[in-house]
């Protein structure tokens, strides 16, 4: 077994009602001015929103509101709640939604412990990033997984770039998570999730790393086998609550890095997935499935026995199936075919509703690997030829 580091300080209160219990726990973590962090209306439509600002309320803190975080969050919607955060004087930021929300909630964060350093700067890399606020969530939508993990997105709307920043210091202190509160999430948003959860599992597993760490391979496998079998009894009932409570633990213990746990991440799918978001506004989970199975493809000769043994402890894919190389091709296959079975686009056209041409596919490529000056991932590093590569051959 790989030596490693793990540290996963989040506190979890899990289970129906755990938003109950939101005052009581700020305060423990010495909240007393609550900065309120949400997307859009349905927080307040179906009523939570108001429930948590009266608990704050009866438990004696103060607290300001700020709505109207989109998907691929925005980096200038961040600067302006540093803006009003640093002017209420806030001193714990509390999310109250899904990924997007969450990383939001991390960025001002960051920026109202950081006041002289302008927030795209530590995303950049201009700035290198010492100190953060407390951070909270109330989980709406199982997902990123952003409530466990120490990464966050954002996107610059001026450059049409997208960027993860991964630090320790992104870790929230605290998740409330109460499945219940999945039960109205559009099914689209919720097969985007899974399909997220299942991709942050494989983008730890396909790595450079051959040295066997049994446990951690049998944790993810056993993860994405629970996320599959629960997709598909919560698609038929969305207040199935077993189901989405698997859903729900399964996407933070897998970004939480227990399921990678010292082979490392790859995470190149996510970063080609990035430009297209960024490009198009794509969903982030929609553009995941639409690249891994051409990556895959792409890729999976570096590794064939890692992608045998995918198939065969996902999908019951033996030796007797035929080759080492076939069993693997056969793997990829089912995993796509899973995610279409999901709804899910399993390619450029399918996700933009168009093919792209030569020039866009160059472009995105060239952006991803910052003009072939930067290779991508780590199971097989990418540089702008091979990006470019599976760009065309996912637009089929």
């Amino acid at each position: 077994m790989q030596s490693f580091e793990f540290k996963m300080p989040t506190e979890i209160i899990f289970g129906r009602h755990a938003e109950d219990r939101v005052a009581e726990k700020l305060r423990a973590y010495g909240a007393s001015r609550v900065y309120i962090v949400y997307g859009g209306g349905s927080v307040v439509r179906s009523g939570l929103l108001s429930r948590i600002e009266c608990q704050l309320t009866s438990g004696g803190l103060a607290f300001q509101v700020l709505g109207g975080v989109q998907p691929n969050p925005r980096v200038a919607l961040v600067r302006e709640g540093i803006r009003e955060a640093l002017a209420f004087r806030a001193n714990f930021i509390l999310a109250v939604g899904g990924g997007s929300v969450i990383d939001s909630a991390k960025a001002i964060a960051h920026g109202v412990a950081n006041p002289g350093t302008d927030i795209w700067d530590f995303w950049s890399g201009r700035a290198k990033l010492e100190k953060t606020t407390p951070v909270g969530s109330v989980l709406t939508l199982a997902a990123a997984g952003s409530e466990t993990s120490d990464s966050a997105v954002l996107t610059n709307e001026d450059t049409m770039r997208k960027v993860g920043l991964n630090t320790p210091l992104n870790r929230p202190v605290l998740a409330f998570m109460n499945p219940e509160l999945t039960f109205t999430v559009p099914e689209k948003q919720l097969v985007c999730g899974v399909s997220d959860i299942i991709m942050h599992t494989l983008e730890r597993y396909f790595t450079k790393v051959k040295e066997a760490n049994v446990f951690t391979d049998r944790v993810a496998e056993d993860l994405i086998k629970t996320v599959m079998d629960a997709s598909r009894a919560a698609v038929k009932d969305r207040e199935d609550y077993d189901a989405m409570s698997e859903i729900m633990w399964c996407g933070s213990v897998s970004h939480s890095d227990f399921t990678g746990l010292s082979r490392g991440k790859d995470f190149s799918v996510h970063k080609l997935g990035h430009e297209l978001s960024a490009r198009f506004d794509a969903t982030h989970g929609a553009s995941l499935t639409s690249l891994w199975g051409s990556w895959a493809q792409y890729v999976y000769q570096d590794d064939t026995a890692r992608f045998a043994q995918f198939a065969e402890r996902i999908f019951g894919i033996e030796a007797s199936a035929g080759t080492e190389e076939e069993r693997a091709r056969q793997g990829i296959e089912k995993m796509v075919a899973y995610f279409k079975s999901l709804g899910m686009p399993v390619s450029l056209p399918e996700l933009l509703g168009t093919k792209l041409n030569d020039s866009e596919l160059y472009s995105l490529a060239d952006l991803a690997t910052a003009g072939d000056t930067k290779k991508l991932g780590t199971f097989h590093p990418l540089n702008r030829k091979d990006v470019l590569a599976i760009y065309k051959l996912a637009n089929r």
